[in-house]
């Protein structure tokens, strides 16, 4: 009982986290239908803020893993609020210098902070639950925080600009960046003062052992499949509402549904709203059901969604919100709740057994997590070939693979045939 209570403080910190990374991701998406219309690019380009965000990912994935084991839990988390707050800040200023270029550096520098972060709260969440069900409980319970950052950001910047897309500008979504970089000065200021437990800490006599071995996590194969299912859930992930985003508010003439940004930031924010009621029941769950069942049925249910958006005809609509809406957007919008507890079973299962070699994997995680902003630009280039609808197809495929992972990838080796 003790125990818990010592973990307390810290395990909110690291909430606090888990509810930024996605404001401030979430954010970088949803800005791709204003910089479509002020910069007058094409679906592929309006997310390229996205792909900036994501590819950091691939830049500091592994640099992350090793601050994290030679500096520790708190250090990164610092580190991390510090650059966040300086990628927000430049973000904030590209809507006042009406530059692109500005707007896409700040998104990067955003994403080195989230990839930082990410690679702190999950094996810090998982190893105070203790790995197994109960460490996937509680990263889904952090997970239910992440989402309602999600849900916040899009629903706000569609307020923001309200209905007039095409004379909206970044600068328009100065308050919500003013939000975020006070947000980040918080936390650096409770974690600062919070004493935060380092399990994973490297000693000079750690370092000089692990100098002398070859093993390293992808010497795992149920890690090493792990890793490819996370670059795919994070592609899926953000490649349905960013796609869906855009699919919306587009004119009927140019293949969307012509939908204003304020009804389509709604239909946005419930989809990462059904991801926050999605974890919560999933941290309910996560003590009683395993990993692996709560990701094949997610994954089954998420293929059925999209192949039902995909077959709706956009003619089929229903009243909500005084609008006529079509049902296809229902489907994608209920994939939110699909999408909701993949991130933490995947983790779960991934880095189950693996001991001194967390921290190094959770860098490696973080790298394939620019799946994120890969698969969404390739999607994005897919429907300007071949349309919105065309190219959710990307998005069966990564759902199918999640399948396969959780059903055969996840056993570990002993496990196989079983």
């Amino acid at each position: 009982m003790e125990r818990r209570q010592n973990f307390a403080v810290p395990i909110v910190v690291m909430f606090l986290l888990f509810f930024m990374i996605a404001f401030v991701t979430n954010f970088a998406g949803s800005m791709g239908v204003i910089v479509k219309n002020q910069y007058g690019t094409g679906n592929a380009m309006a997310q390229l803020g996205t792909l900036a965000n994501f590819i950091a990912y691939a830049c500091m994935g592994i640099p992350a893993g090793i601050i994290l084991r030679r500096r520790g839990y708190k250090a990164t988390s610092l580190l991390a609020v510090t650059v966040g707050f300086v990628g927000v800040g430049i973000q904030f200023l590209s809507g006042y210098v009406e530059s692109f270029a500005v707007y896409v550096a700040g998104a990067l520098v955003a994403g080195f902070s989230m990839c930082l972060l990410n690679t702190v709260v999950n094996p810090m969440l998982n190893t105070l639950g203790g790995g197994g069900n109960r460490g996937n409980q509680l990263i889904q319970w952090g997970g239910t925080l992440n989402s309602a950052g999600g849900t916040i950001a899009p629903i706000l910047l569609g307020y923001l600009i309200g209905g007039t897309v095409e004379t909206a500008s970044v600068a328009d979504a100065a308050p919500a960046m003013l939000i975020a970089m006070g947000i980040f000065a918080l936390a650096f200021v409770v974690i600062v003062a919070t004493k935060i437990p380092e399990p994973h800490l490297e000693t000079a006599g750690q370092r000089a052992a692990r100098a002398q071995d070859r093993t390293s996590p992808l010497g795992f194969r149920h890690f090493t499949l792990g890793a490819v299912a996370i670059f795919c859930y994070v592609g899926v992930e953000v490649g349905i509402p960013n796609t869906a985003n855009l699919y919306m508010t587009t004119p009927a003439s140019g293949g969307g549904l012509g939908l204003g940004a304020d009804l389509a930031g709604w239909f946005i924010g419930a989809y990462w709203f059904l991801m926050l009621c999605g974890r919560f029941v999933g941290g309910l769950l996560g003590g009683r059901v395993s990993s692996r069942t709560m990701l094949a049925v997610a994954a089954a249910v998420a293929v059925v969604l999209v192949v039902c958006f995909m077959a709706v005809p956009a003619s089929a609509t229903v009243a909500l919100r005084g609008a006529a809406v079509p049902l296809k957007v229902l489907f994608a919008t209920l994939c939110g709740l699909c999408t909701s507890v993949m991130w933490g079973a995947v983790f779960n299962l991934s880095t189950e057994g693996l001991g001194k070699y967390t921290p190094l994997a959770s860098g490696i995680f973080m790298t394939l997590v620019c799946g994120g902003g890969i698969l969404p630009f390739f999607q994005n280039m897919l429907a300007d070939g071949v349309g919105f609808v065309g190219s959710y197809w990307l998005v069966v495929a990564g759902f199918g693979y999640i399948l396969f992972y959780a059903l055969v990838g996840s056993k570990p080796a002993g496990e196989q045939g079983r």
